[in-house]
């Protein structure tokens, strides 16, 4: 639960040898490369490397292969003994050259299929004409006509034209639409003829002269095509082969290459001057003594291992280490924004606060179980971080599920539980406790905000900015202020008593008035420089506001709690609803509306639970002591394989 502690690393020597430095520094996946013209001034002659990667070409070729192949290259660690040179790129030509071929001839094939299946659904639509087509295309004096009329049409013709002796339609088959046929007409007819069809919205087919009947040749077209299917199979066995043949070795090339090209783009970082350079970046504080004794192989190279406060141009990356259970919360705290290197990790704080609300949003004991299962699923088969979410936070439905006494919605189910415990009903009963729920929802918002400041005096601490840690808003003296509004309103409302009312009121007065005047005590410690005011009268209004500002924060940000009371409400008057639809609960009818009532308020209020959540969390509690302005640990990686390592970590 804390930012990991790092090292600055400067190494120089002779620039022939960069990459082997490159290699050992960044091999293990725990090296964060910096620019070293961040640390070089200029006037030493040294400039950052601007160089073309001779990889770059050969890479993009076999990623083409692989594309080809339609395989997915898995990169690793490379292999001992494979090596790059001209002849490797003649290698990856030669074969990419023999696959294309085959790509060509297959996509050849697939035309000729296609051209086949259209052939095929021409001459189906006209099986039912028996009579050789090269017969009827032979015919002098007779047109002929393929096509589809609409069955109107159809009904038109036989009606009005069945007397014509010049007009004579065939249907060959019939669809929803109408016939698909042909019509004859006599030569000198020709055109009177087709224009009556034209009249009747006949849509001419131009189908290709062919021998045969339709019905043989349509089992001439599907004879072909198992042909040519036949050929396309041979053509990809032989591609096969080919993979077969040459696959671990492309791969092998493939990681190779990659890790070189890594070491050539890594060398941007470094800058160079005649055949010396420098490289610079980042380790963790535990990887020190690692480093060195492996370093210890390179004696050409000087290389120094400072702290980080020793390099104020830089400020150092977040790397953050907290427990397993805590880590997948992460996502929320970078969501906002990663903390600086002198910040606090806050990770552990947003995963227990936000589980917290995210359970009494949610309270139910058999929809906070079914939400653990989901969470499982989402994790172990899509590898989601929100399932890792989600899984601590429906055991927390579970918990508030079991203090409410709602399993699935049924109120009554945990009773026994209940009464073998020598309790005589559940702990809070919603419904029956609203005042208490709301009640409850603000004394946690209070608590949660209180911490957030109490936070943000640790950070002003680690940050040795002690003048805001006293008199800020969110400091000691905020704290006081709003502890003693807080117990003013308590005592107010309730008539109870938490502080005395004296008390109270020194501090929230005495608060108050240091609150006015923040910047010149703040100042005073934290040797700041003071802007001085163009006139008293601008100094009283700009603080007043400031500070009634400040008062109205307290009050928005307590009030805005009161949201996880009244969800624990919806949460309830949803499930009510469903009960009272549903009926006789044993009903067939009532197993349903139970049954879908349960996915719909699942679906619903974990999507509204988790939104509102994450809400209280960035504005009510960030706002007052999180600012995210560092920058992630982004460790450079010769192997992908690192990678997938890292991520089951």
């Amino acid at each position: 639960m804390a930012i990991e502690k790092m090292k600055f690393v400067m190494a120089s020597g002779p620039l022939s040898q960069l990459n082997k430095l490159i290699t050992a520094l960044c091999g293990d996946g725990s090296f964060h490369p910096e620019p070293a013209s961040s640390f070089i001034s200029p006037t030493m002659g040294y400039t950052p490397l601007s160089e073309e990667n001779p990889y770059t070409p050969t890479l993009s070729a076999v990623r083409e292969l692989a594309q080809q192949f339609n395989i997915d290259l898995q990169e690793g660690k490379p292999q001992k003994g494979t090596v790059i040179d001209d002849k490797t790129k003649e290698y990856i030509e030669s074969l990419g050259a023999a696959v294309r071929d085959a790509v060509e001839q297959n996509n050849a094939l697939n035309e000729q299929i296609d051209d086949c299946c259209a052939a095929i659904e021409e001459y189906e639509h006209f099986t039912g004409i028996g009579v050789p087509l090269e017969e009827v295309f032979a015919c002098k004096f007779i047109s002929i006509r393929f096509g589809h009329l609409p069955k109107d049409s159809y009904l038109k013709l036989t009606k009005g034209y069945g007397d014509n002796p010049y007009i004579l339609f065939v249907p060959a088959s019939v669809d929803d639409k109408g016939y698909w046929g042909c019509y004859f007409s006599p030569k000198e007819k020709e055109e009177d003829v087709d224009k009556i069809f034209a009249a009747l919205h006949f849509d001419r087919l131009h189908i290709p002269s062919a021998v045969g009947t339709t019905q043989e040749i349509v089992d001439s077209l599907q004879e072909n095509i198992k042909i040519i299917e036949a050929e396309k199979q041979k053509l990809n066995e032989r591609v096969n082969e080919i993979w077969a043949k040459e696959g671990e070795h492309i791969r092998a090339l493939y990681s190779k290459l990659r890790q070189l090209s890594t070491i050539f783009e890594l060398r941007r970082y470094a800058v160079a001057h005649d055949n010396n350079c420098f490289f610079t970046g980042w380790i963790p504080a535990k990887q020190e003594d690692a480093l060195r004794e492996k370093l210890m192989k390179y004696p050409e190279f000087l290389v120094e291992i400072e702290d980080p406060e020793k390099e104020s141009e830089v400020t150092p990356p977040t790397r953050l280490k907290n427990f397993i259970a805590f880590r997948p919360f992460k996502y929320f705290v970078e969501m906002y924004g990663v903390p600086s290197y002198h910040d606090i990790d806050i990770t552990a704080f947003v995963a227990i606060t936000y589980t917290l609300l995210f359970g009494i949003m949610f309270g139910d004991l058999g929809q906070g179980l079914l939400l653990i299962i989901i969470g499982i699923l989402m994790w172990k088969l899509k590898a989601l971080d929100l399932g890792k979410i989600l899984i601590p936070c429906g055991a927390c439905s579970m918990i508030f599920g079991f203090v409410f006494g709602s399993v699935f919605g049924f109120e009554e189910t945990l009773d026994p539980v209940y009464h073998k415990l020598g309790w005589t009903g559940k702990p809070l009963s919603v419904m029956e406790s609203i005042n208490t729920v709301l009640l409850f929802a603000i004394a946690i918002g209070v608590t949660l905000v209180v911490i957030a400041m109490i936070l943000n005096v640790v950070s002003c601490i680690k940050k040795r900015k002690f003048g805001s840690a006293l008199f800020s808003e969110n400091g000691v003296t905020g704290i006081l202020v709003y502890l003693g509004g807080a117990s003013l309103v308590y005592t107010f409302m309730s008539h109870k008593t938490i502080l005395q009312s004296g008390v109270a009121t020194a501090f929230l007065i005495g608060g108050l008035l240091i609150l006015f005047n923040k910047e010149i005590f703040a100042g005073s410690i934290d040797e700041r420089k003071l802007q001085k005011p163009e006139s008293i009268g601008d100094y009283l209004m700009q603080n007043l506001f400031e500070t009634i500002e400040y008062v109205l924060s307290y009050f928005s940000n307590t009030v805005s709690f009161l949201r996880v009371g009244a969800f624990v409400i919806v949460h309830a008057s949803m499930m009510m609803v469903v009960f009272t639809l549903a009926g006789d609960p044993k009903s067939v009818k009532g197993i349903i509306v139970i049954v879908l009532g349960n996915a719909l308020v699942i679906a619903l209020e974990a999507l509204l639970s988790g939104i509102q959540g994450l809400r209280l969390e960035f504005y009510e509690m960030f706002s007052r002591f999180y600012e995210g302005e560092g920058r992630a640990f982004n460790a450079a990686k010769l192997y992908n394989y690192l990678e997938r390592k890292n991520k089951k970590a």
